[in-house]
């Protein structure tokens, strides 16, 4: 028999003057943390601070390329405590972006440096940052410098194997400003194959004096809530791809975390109005073309349906929607109702 790891009831934790309670997040992610997935995140409760998809500080310098980044601003009216992350490297650029983005109601801004997808780690942005610890610093002292709200960095391990930047890099991002600080485990050149390496967390939390410090990498569950918290020591937990089909993820680990057994089963109805609602939401928030928004959606409603009866069926639906009329006659076979 497994024995299960047993931590101290969550706490609140503080980003400046903003509580974070509970301390679980859900992860940027890149053409997947729209404003209905973080509305939807926060709806099922358990949720303690959501964060935008990843916005480009170059692009939002350029005319070619500005209107296309400014669609992604979707958080007006949207309820605190979020999170917008930047990402680039240049600190004057980053700077002048943190500007527009809190001039635009960005009560925390957070700096992408763990994305290591070549299209943003080959311009020098995201974790390529963490090849050089004075540039990596430099740009969040700038950003510190340009605006009055929170600061906080999201990092890998660092960017090869065995060469943990993100230790010494935490320490200089602190003594810059940055007011917390979120550690994946894994190096930026694993992507997300093999284990992230949760001792590199601890590490940074011990380097830290106070600011708060998230862990991060392959937690789904609230036995790897647990243990993620018990080896590293860390103040909040994020969770990225899990969350995605499964917006119930963090009140379902926060149940089993307060009553030592797992939360009742979602059943195939209630998957199914999750996504209409979520497809709804998006279309309602978009500044996209409705057909563009029903398109990048699809592939976040194929991962409710595992599991569903005629899944099949219901994924090469949803595969080839391109209305919401598309989506609503995909599900009616579940909702057993004429929607």
């Amino acid at each position: 028999m497994t024995q299960t790891t047993t931590i101290p009831p969550l706490q609140p934790l503080m980003i400046g003057d903003i509580v974070i309670n509970p301390p679980l997040f859900l992860a940027p992610m890149a053409g997947q943390t729209n404003r209905a997935l973080r509305d939807l995140c926060r709806m099922k409760g358990g949720c303690g601070l959501v964060c935008t998809e990843l916005l480009s500080s170059h692009a939002m310098q350029y005319k070619g390329s500005r209107k296309r980044t400014f669609q992604r601003f979707d958080w007006d009216g949207e309820e605190l405590p979020f999170a917008v992350q930047l990402f680039g490297s240049d600190p004057a650029m980053m700077a002048e972006a943190a500007k527009i983005v809190v001039d635009s109601g960005a009560p925390i801004v957070d700096i992408n440096m763990g994305c290591w997808v070549p299209k943003v780690a080959r311009k020098g942005g995201g974790a390529a940052l963490l090849k050089d610890i004075r540039i990596a610093t430099a740009v969040v002292d700038a950003v510190v410098k340009a605006v009055d709200v929170p600061v906080t960095v999201k990092v890998r391990a660092g960017w090869e194997e065995g060469k943990p930047t993100a230790i010494d890099f935490a320490r200089a991002a602190e003594d810059v400003g940055a007011q917390a600080i979120t550690v994946h485990g894994r190096y930026a050149k694993q992507g997300f194959s093999g284990e992230p390496d949760w001792d590199i967390i601890r590490r940074v939390k011990e380097a830290v004096r106070s600011i708060p410090v998230i862990g991060n990498g392959d937690v789904r569950t609230a036995d790897d809530v647990r243990r993620i918290i018990a080896q590293t020591g860390c103040d909040g937990v994020m969770i990225g791809r899990a969350a995605l089909g499964n917006p119930w993820i963090f009140s379902d680990i926060l149940f089993e975390l307060e009553h030592g057994r797992p939360a009742p089963p979602h059943s195939w109805e209630e998957r199914a109005e999750a996504m209409l609602w979520q497809a709804r939401r998006t279309l309602e928030t978009t500044r996209k073309p409705p057909i563009v928004a029903i398109r990048e959606l699809r592939g976040q409603l194929i991962k409710y349906c595992h599991g569903m009866p005629d899944a099949t069926t219901i994924r090469e639906n949803i595969i080839r929607a391109e209305t919401l009329e598309d989506i609503e006659a995909a599900l009616r076979p579940v909702l057993a109702l004429t929607i």
